[in-house]
Protein backbone atom coordinates (compact mmCIF):
# COMPACT_ATOMS: atom_id res chain seq x y z
CA UNK A 1 0.00 0.00 0.00
CA UNK A 2 2.84 2.38 0.79
CA UNK A 3 4.19 1.89 -2.72
CA UNK A 4 0.80 2.24 -4.39
CA UNK A 5 -0.44 5.35 -2.63
CA UNK A 6 1.70 7.88 -4.58
CA UNK A 7 0.68 6.30 -7.88
CA UNK A 8 -2.97 6.33 -6.83
CA UNK A 9 -2.81 10.00 -5.86
CA UNK A 10 -1.03 10.85 -9.09
CA UNK A 11 -3.73 9.02 -11.08
CA UNK A 12 -6.50 10.95 -9.29
CA UNK A 13 -4.79 14.25 -10.06
CA UNK A 14 -4.48 13.26 -13.73
CA UNK A 15 -8.16 12.33 -13.86
CA UNK A 16 -9.12 15.65 -12.24
CA UNK A 17 -7.00 17.53 -14.78
CA UNK A 18 -8.71 15.72 -17.65
CA UNK A 19 -12.16 16.43 -16.24
CA UNK A 20 -11.33 20.15 -15.91
CA UNK A 21 -9.91 20.22 -19.43
CA UNK A 22 -12.95 18.39 -20.73
CA UNK A 23 -15.32 20.91 -19.16
CA UNK A 24 -13.28 23.80 -20.58
CA UNK A 25 -13.29 22.25 -24.04
CA UNK A 26 -17.06 21.68 -23.97
CA UNK A 27 -17.65 25.33 -23.06
CA UNK A 28 -15.20 26.76 -25.59
CA UNK A 29 -16.54 24.73 -28.49
CA UNK A 30 -20.03 26.14 -28.11
CA UNK A 31 -18.96 29.17 -30.12
CA UNK A 32 -15.77 28.15 -31.88
CA UNK A 33 -17.63 26.02 -34.38
CA UNK A 34 -19.02 29.21 -35.96
CA UNK A 35 -15.66 30.85 -36.53
CA UNK A 36 -14.33 31.37 -40.05
CA UNK A 37 -11.16 29.46 -40.91
CA UNK A 38 -8.32 30.01 -43.34
CA UNK A 39 -7.53 27.67 -46.27
CA UNK A 40 -5.01 24.85 -45.82
CA UNK A 41 -2.76 25.70 -48.83
CA UNK A 42 -1.87 22.07 -49.60
CA UNK A 43 -1.57 21.17 -53.32
CA UNK A 44 -4.65 18.96 -53.27
CA UNK A 45 -7.77 18.12 -51.32
CA UNK A 46 -7.39 17.80 -47.52
CA UNK A 47 -9.61 15.15 -45.94
CA UNK A 48 -9.90 14.47 -42.21
CA UNK A 49 -11.01 10.87 -41.79
CA UNK A 50 -12.14 8.96 -38.70
CA UNK A 51 -14.40 6.15 -37.60
CA UNK A 52 -16.41 5.29 -34.51
CA UNK A 53 -18.71 2.67 -33.03
CA UNK A 54 -21.62 2.58 -30.60
CA UNK A 55 -19.58 2.42 -27.39
CA UNK A 56 -17.93 5.75 -28.27
CA UNK A 57 -21.00 7.62 -29.54
CA UNK A 58 -21.51 9.48 -26.24
CA UNK A 59 -18.27 11.48 -26.54
CA UNK A 60 -17.98 11.37 -30.35
CA UNK A 61 -19.77 14.75 -30.79
CA UNK A 62 -17.08 16.42 -28.69
CA UNK A 63 -14.29 15.10 -30.91
CA UNK A 64 -16.19 16.07 -34.05
CA UNK A 65 -16.73 19.59 -32.77
CA UNK A 66 -13.01 19.86 -32.01
CA UNK A 67 -12.28 18.88 -35.62
CA UNK A 68 -14.80 21.42 -36.89
CA UNK A 69 -13.11 24.11 -34.80
CA UNK A 70 -9.63 23.85 -36.35
CA UNK A 71 -7.84 27.03 -37.42
CA UNK A 72 -7.64 25.80 -41.02
CA UNK A 73 -10.53 24.37 -43.00
CA UNK A 74 -10.21 20.89 -44.53
CA UNK A 75 -12.12 20.15 -47.70
CA UNK A 76 -13.93 17.31 -45.94
CA UNK A 77 -14.36 15.79 -42.50
CA UNK A 78 -15.58 12.25 -43.08
CA UNK A 79 -16.97 9.98 -40.36
CA UNK A 80 -17.11 6.33 -41.40
CA UNK A 81 -19.46 4.00 -39.51
CA UNK A 82 -20.53 0.43 -40.16
CA UNK A 83 -23.89 -0.32 -41.73
CA UNK A 84 -24.99 -1.74 -38.38
CA UNK A 85 -24.09 1.43 -36.46
CA UNK A 86 -25.52 4.05 -38.82
CA UNK A 87 -29.01 4.00 -37.30
CA UNK A 88 -27.54 4.24 -33.78
CA UNK A 89 -25.81 7.58 -34.34
CA UNK A 90 -27.09 10.19 -31.84
CA UNK A 91 -28.65 13.44 -33.01
CA UNK A 92 -25.70 15.32 -31.50
CA UNK A 93 -23.61 13.74 -34.27
CA UNK A 94 -26.04 13.93 -37.21
CA UNK A 95 -26.78 17.61 -36.47
CA UNK A 96 -23.15 18.40 -37.28
CA UNK A 97 -23.80 17.68 -40.95
CA UNK A 98 -25.04 21.28 -41.19
CA UNK A 99 -21.47 22.39 -40.40
CA UNK A 100 -19.94 20.19 -43.08
CA UNK A 101 -19.58 16.78 -41.43
CA UNK A 102 -19.78 14.01 -44.05
CA UNK A 103 -21.17 10.75 -42.60
CA UNK A 104 -20.64 7.63 -44.71
CA UNK A 105 -21.18 3.91 -44.21
CA UNK A 106 -18.80 1.06 -44.93
CA UNK A 107 -18.09 -2.56 -44.12
CA UNK A 108 -16.86 -3.11 -40.58
CA UNK A 109 -13.07 -3.27 -40.81
CA UNK A 110 -12.69 -2.29 -37.12
CA UNK A 111 -10.19 0.57 -36.68
CA UNK A 112 -9.19 0.32 -40.35
CA UNK A 113 -12.48 2.06 -41.18
CA UNK A 114 -10.84 5.35 -40.32
CA UNK A 115 -8.67 5.31 -43.45
CA UNK A 116 -9.24 2.41 -45.88
CA UNK A 117 -12.58 3.71 -47.22
CA UNK A 118 -11.13 7.23 -47.57
CA UNK A 119 -8.12 5.92 -49.50
CA UNK A 120 -10.57 4.37 -51.95
CA UNK A 121 -12.91 7.36 -52.11
CA UNK A 122 -10.23 10.09 -52.28
CA UNK A 123 -7.10 8.57 -53.86
CA UNK A 124 -5.54 11.95 -54.71
CA UNK A 125 -6.22 13.62 -51.35
CA UNK A 126 -4.03 14.42 -48.38
CA UNK A 127 -5.73 12.29 -45.72
CA UNK A 128 -5.43 13.03 -42.01
CA UNK A 129 -6.60 10.32 -39.63
CA UNK A 130 -8.04 11.11 -36.20
CA UNK A 131 -9.33 9.04 -33.29
CA UNK A 132 -12.91 9.32 -32.09
CA UNK A 133 -12.18 9.68 -28.36
CA UNK A 134 -9.69 12.55 -28.37
CA UNK A 135 -9.89 16.33 -28.01
CA UNK A 136 -7.69 17.98 -30.64
CA UNK A 137 -6.50 21.52 -29.99
CA UNK A 138 -7.28 24.21 -32.56
CA UNK A 139 -3.89 24.20 -34.28
CA UNK A 140 -3.67 20.39 -34.54
CA UNK A 141 -4.53 20.22 -38.24
CA UNK A 142 -2.66 23.38 -39.21
CA UNK A 143 0.57 22.03 -37.69
CA UNK A 144 0.27 18.78 -39.67
CA UNK A 145 -0.42 20.60 -42.94
CA UNK A 146 2.43 23.07 -42.38
CA UNK A 147 4.94 20.31 -41.60
CA UNK A 148 3.85 18.32 -44.64
CA UNK A 149 4.41 21.22 -47.06
CA UNK A 150 2.91 19.03 -49.76
CA UNK A 151 5.77 16.50 -49.85
CA UNK A 152 4.40 13.33 -51.42
CA UNK A 153 6.78 10.91 -49.65
CA UNK A 154 6.56 12.43 -46.16
CA UNK A 155 4.07 11.11 -43.59
CA UNK A 156 3.64 13.52 -40.69
CA UNK A 157 2.43 12.76 -37.17
CA UNK A 158 2.06 14.40 -33.76
CA UNK A 159 2.88 11.32 -31.67
CA UNK A 160 5.37 8.55 -32.39
CA UNK A 161 7.57 5.85 -30.97
CA UNK A 162 11.13 5.01 -32.04
CA UNK A 163 11.43 1.49 -33.44
CA UNK A 164 13.85 -0.44 -31.26
CA UNK A 165 16.23 -2.85 -32.95
CA UNK A 166 19.18 -4.78 -31.56
CA UNK A 167 22.73 -4.56 -33.03
CA UNK A 168 21.87 -7.42 -35.38
CA UNK A 169 18.83 -5.70 -36.84
CA UNK A 170 16.17 -7.68 -35.01
CA UNK A 171 12.97 -5.90 -34.02
CA UNK A 172 12.57 -5.68 -30.25
CA UNK A 173 9.20 -5.94 -28.40
CA UNK A 174 6.82 -3.06 -29.01
CA UNK A 175 6.79 -2.19 -25.31
CA UNK A 176 10.49 -1.26 -25.52
CA UNK A 177 9.95 1.28 -28.30
CA UNK A 178 10.34 4.66 -26.57
CA UNK A 179 8.06 7.60 -27.24
CA UNK A 180 9.75 10.35 -29.24
CA UNK A 181 9.52 13.67 -27.40
CA UNK A 182 11.25 16.00 -29.87
CA UNK A 183 10.79 16.56 -33.61
CA UNK A 184 12.44 13.84 -35.69
CA UNK A 185 12.35 12.58 -39.27
CA UNK A 186 13.50 9.07 -40.18
CA UNK A 187 12.29 5.67 -41.30
CA UNK A 188 12.47 4.46 -37.68
CA UNK A 189 9.75 6.91 -36.54
CA UNK A 190 6.63 4.83 -35.87
CA UNK A 191 3.50 7.06 -35.89
CA UNK A 192 0.89 6.57 -33.18
CA UNK A 193 -2.59 7.06 -34.60
CA UNK A 194 -4.07 8.70 -31.52
CA UNK A 195 -2.22 11.95 -32.19
CA UNK A 196 -3.28 12.18 -35.82
CA UNK A 197 -1.33 11.31 -38.98
CA UNK A 198 -1.21 13.03 -42.38
CA UNK A 199 -0.82 10.77 -45.42
CA UNK A 200 -0.09 12.47 -48.78
CA UNK A 201 -1.37 10.93 -52.02
CA UNK A 202 0.53 7.76 -52.97
CA UNK A 203 2.45 7.75 -49.67
CA UNK A 204 1.16 4.24 -48.96
CA UNK A 205 1.75 1.16 -51.11
CA UNK A 206 -1.22 -0.08 -53.14
CA UNK A 207 -1.18 -3.22 -50.97
CA UNK A 208 -2.64 -1.07 -48.18
CA UNK A 209 -6.13 -1.78 -49.60
CA UNK A 210 -5.70 -5.55 -49.34
CA UNK A 211 -8.27 -6.15 -46.61
CA UNK A 212 -7.75 -9.91 -46.69
CA UNK A 213 -4.11 -9.34 -45.76
CA UNK A 214 -4.55 -6.82 -42.95
CA UNK A 215 -7.48 -8.72 -41.42
CA UNK A 216 -5.35 -11.86 -41.42
CA UNK A 217 -2.04 -10.38 -40.25
CA UNK A 218 -2.90 -7.46 -37.96
CA UNK A 219 -6.67 -7.06 -37.50
CA UNK A 220 -6.20 -5.01 -34.31
CA UNK A 221 -3.10 -3.00 -35.25
CA UNK A 222 -3.85 -0.51 -38.01
CA UNK A 223 -0.80 1.58 -37.02
CA UNK A 224 1.42 -1.43 -37.77
CA UNK A 225 -0.15 -2.05 -41.17
CA UNK A 226 0.01 1.61 -42.20
CA UNK A 227 3.64 1.97 -41.11
CA UNK A 228 4.69 -1.03 -43.21
CA UNK A 229 2.69 0.16 -46.21
CA UNK A 230 4.30 3.60 -45.96
CA UNK A 231 7.81 2.18 -45.86
CA UNK A 232 7.03 -0.22 -48.71
CA UNK A 233 6.06 2.84 -50.76
CA UNK A 234 9.39 4.49 -49.91
CA UNK A 235 7.91 7.10 -47.56
CA UNK A 236 9.63 8.50 -44.48
CA UNK A 237 8.05 9.74 -41.27
CA UNK A 238 8.28 13.00 -39.37
CA UNK A 239 7.23 13.47 -35.78
CA UNK A 240 6.50 17.15 -35.17
CA UNK A 241 6.37 19.32 -32.07
CA UNK A 242 5.44 18.00 -28.68
CA UNK A 243 2.68 15.51 -27.94
CA UNK A 244 0.40 17.75 -25.85
CA UNK A 245 -1.72 18.54 -28.88
CA UNK A 246 -4.42 16.01 -27.91
CA UNK A 247 -5.88 14.24 -24.89
CA UNK A 248 -8.51 11.59 -24.29
CA UNK A 249 -12.02 12.26 -23.07
CA UNK A 250 -12.29 10.89 -19.50
CA UNK A 251 -13.70 7.36 -19.38
CA UNK A 252 -13.22 6.47 -23.04
CA UNK A 253 -10.01 4.50 -22.49
CA UNK A 254 -11.85 1.71 -20.70
CA UNK A 255 -12.43 0.17 -24.12
CA UNK A 256 -9.33 1.54 -25.86
CA UNK A 257 -7.77 -0.72 -28.48
CA UNK A 258 -4.22 0.20 -27.48
CA UNK A 259 -4.77 -1.08 -23.93
CA UNK A 260 -5.99 -4.40 -25.31
CA UNK A 261 -2.93 -4.64 -27.54
CA UNK A 262 -0.44 -3.88 -24.79
CA UNK A 263 -2.05 -6.16 -22.20
CA UNK A 264 -2.29 -9.19 -24.48
CA UNK A 265 0.97 -8.64 -26.43
CA UNK A 266 -1.09 -8.57 -29.61
CA UNK A 267 1.07 -5.84 -31.09
CA UNK A 268 4.18 -8.03 -31.00
CA UNK A 269 2.48 -10.99 -32.66
CA UNK A 270 0.94 -8.76 -35.33
CA UNK A 271 4.24 -6.97 -35.98
CA UNK A 272 5.93 -10.35 -36.40
CA UNK A 273 3.23 -11.49 -38.82
CA UNK A 274 3.52 -8.38 -41.00
CA UNK A 275 7.34 -8.48 -40.94
CA UNK A 276 7.35 -12.12 -42.05
CA UNK A 277 5.03 -11.32 -44.97
CA UNK A 278 6.57 -8.02 -46.14
CA UNK A 279 10.05 -7.99 -44.63
CA UNK A 280 11.58 -5.45 -42.25
CA UNK A 281 11.33 -1.98 -43.82
CA UNK A 282 13.30 -0.18 -41.12
CA UNK A 283 16.59 -0.23 -43.01
CA UNK A 284 15.31 1.31 -46.21
CA UNK A 285 17.10 4.64 -46.46
CA UNK A 286 18.85 4.43 -43.08
CA UNK A 287 22.13 2.86 -41.88
CA UNK A 288 21.96 -0.66 -40.53
CA UNK A 289 22.98 -1.03 -36.87
CA UNK A 290 26.10 -3.03 -37.84
CA UNK A 291 27.17 -0.16 -40.14
CA UNK A 292 26.73 2.36 -37.33
CA UNK A 293 28.97 0.27 -35.07
CA UNK A 294 31.91 0.32 -37.48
Amino acid sequence: MIVRLPKSAQWRLLQLKLIIQSAAARTAMRWRIHRSRRPHNLPGELVVSLTSYEARFETLPLTLRALLCQTIKPDRIVLWVSYEDEAKLPKAVTRLKRYGLDIRVTDDFRSFKKIIPSLKAFPEAFIVTADDDVYYKQNWLADLASASAGRRNLIVCHQARKINIDPYGHLQPYGTWPYITEPEESSAVFPVGRGGILYPPSALAREVLNHDAFLELCPKADDVWLYWMGRNAGSVYRKIGRSEIAWDWPGTQKVALFRENLQSNLNDSQIDAVAKRYGSPVFRGMPRPEDQMR
